[in-house]
């Protein structure tokens, strides 16, 4: 970089001041990695858990009349795994 800055500001091209690494492609980062079968089936084991835990709340707040509405634990119980799957789909 130096030297180009020195023929930028001496006005002359000379052979000498640009590098050899400069003629090269760039290295280009690697492609998108391969998804895990493992982290997949992380994912869909956290998704039944997740169901289970859904249906398990709404019998319980139903049968132990709890004055809530099971929804409030639900929604950001899947709200919070759609966005960890999410994050893992569509990483980069």
């Amino acid at each position: 970089m130096i030297p180009l800055l020195q023929q930028l500001f001496s006005r002359r091209a000379t052979a000498s001041a640009v590098s050899p690494s400069m003629d090269k492609t760039p290295n280009l980062p690697p492609g998108r990695e391969p998804r895990s079968a493992r982290a997949e089936r992380w994912i869909i084991a956290g998704w039944v858990l997740i169901t289970l835990k859904c249906a398990l709340l709404w019998w319980a707040i139903n049968a132990y009349q709890v004055p809530i509405h099971p929804l409030w634990l639900v929604v950001p119980t899947v709200a919070f795994g759609l966005l960890a799957t999410a994050l893992y789909i569509w990483r980069d």
